[in-house]
């Protein structure tokens, strides 16, 4: 089992890598990278002109069972938009303009073969 987490892990943090460069190359500083607080946690964080992204970041390899976009369920929005409250409250204080997006990776060979981006993948308010 400890393999299987450890080989997870490295497939998450390819992902996360990706997700990262591909940001930058759109022009966005990258704040912080697996913010943590009790209950949660954001993969990135990053911030172009006044607006700041609370992304989540899918890794999966060809052919998965379960697809990235499904693996954001309720209770992950929740989750989500709980940390991203803690960090407005006490690192930001203020955020002029916040949204929620979701980056899904696939991974074969440990390479990345596609990344799908989805700018303001929903709505925080509501959770």
């Amino acid at each position: 089992m400890q393999n299987y987490q450890r080989n997870s892990r490295k497939i998450g943090d390819i992902g996360e890598q990706a997700t990262a460069e591909f940001l930058v190359r759109h022009g966005y500083a990258i704040l912080e990278r697996n913010y943590t607080v009790r209950g949660g946690e954001i993969d990135i964080i990053a911030s172009k002109g006044d607006v700041t992204a609370f992304v989540e970041v899918k890794t999966r390899k060809e052919n998965p069972l379960e697809q990235g976009e499904d693996a954001i369920t309720p209770t992950k929005k929740k989750r989500l938009v709980a940390a991203a409250q803690r960090y407005i409250d006490e690192v930001m204080k203020n955020c002029k303009q916040c949204r929620f997006d979701v980056a899904v990776v696939t991974v074969s060979d440990n390479a990345v073969k596609h990344l799908k981006y989805y700018v303001n993948a929903f709505d925080g308010s509501n959770q």
